[in-house]
This record gives structure tokens, sequence and C-alpha cells, in this order.
């Protein structure tokens, strides 16, 4: 249904919240559980994700900590980064989650945006899929390039938020190195057009995520980044 939301419009309900699915259970679960019958029981699964808040990344392979996830397989896309992240108890009915558990080596890949187009960063992830499979066997193809990729936990990630609430006007870009006390952006009161925040990093580091929505509320996560 062509609403612009990643949730099913009949119930609200997210179907990647819905997994491995239930075959007499509600639409959602159903969808779930007739897509996973298909998918399931394959070597690799990669899937081209969305993320919950407007903003751009770093190209990056994303895993959850489940006991069966593969960093060193998913060094194999040469993406910048692979991050991994404590499983959550909602992650249970993810796709990732249960293709993991069912002995399928998952791999989240995340381009630099995902509600817009971005040829650039489209293409540096789909030459990462053929890296992939090109290294695995499963294509023959050499795909020059790429990257050592770097492990980085969820855990380190610094999240830089506002106590205001304004025009957000952002002053730097993904994969920039910042310095602890650097300004990142102003908040900008929309009545007077005055800056009421300064938001500037907390540490040394490589901005791993910025939000881009140009009005932001209090306490709304801007910036990601990692430290160095």
């Amino acid at each position: 249904m062509n609403i612009g939301k990643r949730f099913w419009s009949a119930d609200n309900t997210d179907i990647n919240r819905m997994f491995p699915g239930y075959n007499l259970g509600e639409t959602t679960q159903r969808i779930a559980a007739g897509v996973f019958e298909h998918i399931n029981d394959y070597r690799f699964g990669i899937h081209f994700t969305s993320y919950y808040m407007q903003g751009c990344f770093t190209p990056h392979v994303r895993m959850m900590k489940t006991g069966f996830e593969d960093v060193e397989k998913a060094k194999d896309f040469g993406l910048p980064y692979v991050y991994r992240r404590d499983a959550r108890p909602y992650d249970t009915t993810t796709l990732n989650y249960n293709w993991q558990i069912w002995n399928t080596k998952a791999f989240s890949l995340y381009t630099d945006s995902t509600d817009r187009i971005e040829p650039a960063s489209a293409l540096e992830v789909t030459e990462g899929v053929l890296r992939f499979l090109g290294k695995n066997g499963i294509l023959n193809y050499t795909c020059p390039g790429g990257y050592v990729s770097q492990l980085i936990e969820g855990s380190s990630m610094v999240n830089v938020k506002t106590n205001a609430a304004g025009f957000f006007l952002r002053k730097t870009e993904v994969n920039a190195r910042v310095k602890k006390g650097e300004l990142l952006a102003q908040i900008m009161d929309p009545y007077l057009g005055t800056v009421i925040e300064d938001v500037v990093s907390p540490v040394d580091g490589i901005v791993f995520f910025h939000a881009s929505q140009p009005i932001i509320y209090s306490h709304t996560s801007l910036f990601r980044i990692i430290p160095t």
C-alpha cells in the first residue's frame, strides 16, 4: 500500500518484528511466515535495511550478537565498518536474528540513506555485495578495491543528543574527523532565529551517523561518533 510507511497500514505493525512468523496468525505474521519459508535454509542472507530515524550513515555491515554471528565473513563485503551490537529482547522477532539462529549467516547492509536516492552510496554497497559473492565462490566476479573493515561495537559508540528543540543546522558530515569540543550543529529558535544551543562533540572521533530532519525535538539523537 503506497502510504510512505514501514508499518502494515491495517494494524500499524512492523513485519520485521514478526519473524519467524505464524501461518495462522495476523496478516503480518502470515506474511513473515511465508517470506521466511522461502528464504530459510540458505548459507548466507543479505538484508538491505532501513533505519527508524531520518539521517545518513557511513555505509557498513551490521549484525547482532547472537553467538552465531560471523565477523570475519562480514569483512568480505569490504565496507568501511562492521558494526556489532548486543541483541535486545524485541530483536528476537527480526529477520536478521531468526536467520542466524536457523543457521544462515545474516548480514544487514546500510547505505548512506534510505529516504532519498544516493547513487554513490548505493554503488558502494552494491559493489560490496558483488565482492562478497566473488570471495565466497558464489559469483565469478572480481571487484577491485574495498576497505579493510574495522569492527566497531555498539557499546563503544558515543551518542550525541540535543537539549533543545528547534531548527537543526548541521555543521559536519559522516566520515568527518572531529575533535572534542568541536561544533557539530546549532539549534535555532524557530521564532527569533537565534542560536539556543551549540552542539559540540564530547570526544575525538569519526562521525558515523547524523540526523537529517530540519526540525528536531529536545533530547533527540543527532550524531553517533566512533571514538578514536
